[in-house]
């Protein structure tokens, strides 16, 4: 299997990990995400959690983490500009920009036409930025501001 499937095998492994107690950005599951790119309970987590699946899988296939140890989405694009595509492809990571320094992120798990099936920390039903929950999203990709980041 290569790398980029098993980051989707590993991000579905993860799929309904949640804050606890809800909205707090606290939690066992959201703790070893944020402890993953150096960082204590209470940050946003979207990024962490995909630094944490990278850094699992790059464990597994005994390469190096290709990304920014770090918890900012916008800091992660960035600092990665050699990693970056236009056309998303499975096991890329999204990066969206909402201005303000917030952001948004999460793993492409599937391309269907002008849409992407992700999986992302820290969102919720309505795909926030700021949700509770790993969980399964749909995007256009035309929604995905800053663009695509191939992590293997």
């Amino acid at each position: 299997m290569t790398a980029s499937k098993q980051l989707i095998v590993q991000a579905k492994s993860q799929v309904n990990v949640q804050e606890w107690p809800l909205k707090n950005n606290k939690g066992p599951g959201v703790k070893k995400y944020l402890n993953s790119v150096g960082l204590g309970e209470g940050y946003a987590w979207c990024m962490a959690f995909v630094y944490w699946c990278v850094q699992e899988v790059s464990r597994d296939y005994g390469v190096s983490n290709s990304l920014k140890k770090t918890g900012g989405v916008l800091d992660q694009w960035n600092s990665r500009e050699k990693l970056r595509v236009t056309t998303p492809q499975p096991g890329d990571v999204f990066i969206m920009d909402f201005g303000k320094g917030m952001g948004h992120t999460g793993i492409v798990v599937e391309v269907r036409g002008d849409s992407i099936l992700t999986i992302e920390g820290n969102t919720n039903d309505e795909a926030s930025r700021e949700g509770y929950i790993v969980a399964e999203k749909k995007r256009k990709i035309s929604s995905i501001n800053k663009g695509f980041i191939r992590p293997f």
